[in-house]
């Protein structure tokens, strides 16, 4: 069990019930900054770890049994089954993350669209539009490794230190942290922190979208 396997439940369990992890942390009665990103680790870099007391109140606030929990921090477990023998939930369009940058996967809004699609089994989502992505390479570690499965949904609302996949306008496609939205900008994170942070014009920026889950 790693320490970004556990905030990684969290930040899902927030995503089932259309939470932001602030939200979930205000809904559980505690800090709404206690499950934020800076939260994370201390400011010699060590690993913070969410206390036993503050894991039991958010599963009591959302009715989640320590089970539905377990299996977030194992891999999705439930949300994903690449061998598409889901006993629940639906089918919803997997391509490659290199892939995601060619023409003629994603539509107007950055749905998915076409026939190029593989399919995986998930529980029902409420986002129609959602998909998945396939990680390949090491530029998105420690977060996403090669070979991890992300849900991303288009319809989910985007908040400052989301984990998103953002599309720009020259067909580069790149998994990130949202640092900051104005008017006119936008401000990425990069997961691996041995590669840069980006700052876009809105212009420059096809779509944002959210990611829910990741499996591993």
């Amino acid at each position: 069990m790693r320490h970004d396997d556990i905030w990684r439940a969290v930040d899902a369990l927030a995503a089932e019930h259309g939470l932001s992890p602030s939200g979930l942390a205000r809904r559980a009665g505690l800090d709404p900054t206690a499950f934020n990103p800076s939260k994370r680790s201390g400011s010699d870099g060590r690993a913070r770890w969410p206390s036993t007391e503050s894991i039991a109140k958010i599963l009591a606030a959302t009715h989640t049994d320590m089970d539905s929990f377990a299996s977030l921090i194992t891999g999705a477990a439930a949300a994903l089954n690449t061998s598409g023998r889901s006993q629940a939930g639906r089918r919803i369009p997997l391509i490659g993350m290199a892939q995601a940058g060619g023409e003629g996967y994603f539509g107007d809004g950055g749905y998915p669209v076409g026939a190029g699609w593989d399919e995986i089994s998930t529980p029902e989502l409420s986002d129609p539009n959602a998909y998945a992505l396939e990680i390949s390479g090491e530029s998105m570690e420690p977060v996403f490794r090669d070979g991890d499965i992300i849900i991303v949904s288009p319809n989910a609302p985007v908040r400052r230190g989301d984990r998103v996949v953002c599309r720009t306008a020259r067909g580069e496609v790149m998994a990130k942290e949202l640092l900051r939205q104005s008017a006119r900008r936008i401000e990425l994170a990069s997961l691996n922190p041995a590669h840069p942070n980006y700052s876009f014009d809105l212009s420059e920026v096809a779509w944002l979208h959210r990611i829910l889950w990741a499996s591993q």
